[in-house]
């Protein structure tokens, strides 16, 4: 019986959680701290953090259609809708029936989405210093192809092609 407990209690101790050595939820803390960030450094743009990666897909390219911004962006279809929306009605974006195919709406920014590219991305550029100050530059450019390896093996293994 002895044993038993001891057992349990040391399989107990192995399964606590101990939040500052879980990648998951200091990613998630950090996602938030960042989105929170860069939030503060958009909103005088009229502009929330949950817009800013369309407008990043479509100051690279325009005309791109939901389903490559959803595919591009890897974000569910109903999100990027309603993010699209609000777009719209922020005057940000319009949809235009495409010539290859009528039934496909392709997005184009306004002269309003336009105009704020530069700032904006000057935003995002210094939120990243701020999330990285004190790191060095090799530190750096290994975080980042940590975070990379890290997404990449998430999406292999939600895509079933890591068994």
């Amino acid at each position: 019986m002895f044993i038993y407990i001891g057992c349990y209690l040391s399989y107990m101790q192995a399964m606590t959680f101990e939040k500052d050595s879980s990648a998951g939820y200091l990613a998630n803390h950090m996602a938030r701290l960042f989105a929170a960030g860069l939030h503060r450094r958009i909103r005088p743009l009229g502009l929330s953090p949950g817009q800013f990666p369309a407008l990043v897909a479509l100051w690279a390219k325009e005309g791109r259609t939901q389903k490559e911004l959803v595919q591009l962006l890897d974000i569910e279809q109903a999100t990027l809708a309603n993010t699209l929306a609000r777009m719209e009605r922020d005057g940000l974006i319009t949809r235009r029936a495409s010539e290859e195919d009528g039934r496909v709406q392709e997005i184009f920014l306004t002269d309003k989405a336009k105009v704020l590219e530069k700032e904006a991305i000057a935003s995002a550029i210094a939120q990243n210093g701020e999330a990285l100050d004190g790191f060095s530059e090799q530190e750096k450019a290994q975080f980042l192809d940590f975070m990379h390896r890290a997404i990449s093996a998430m999406q292999k293994a939600q895509t079933g092609s890591s068994r």
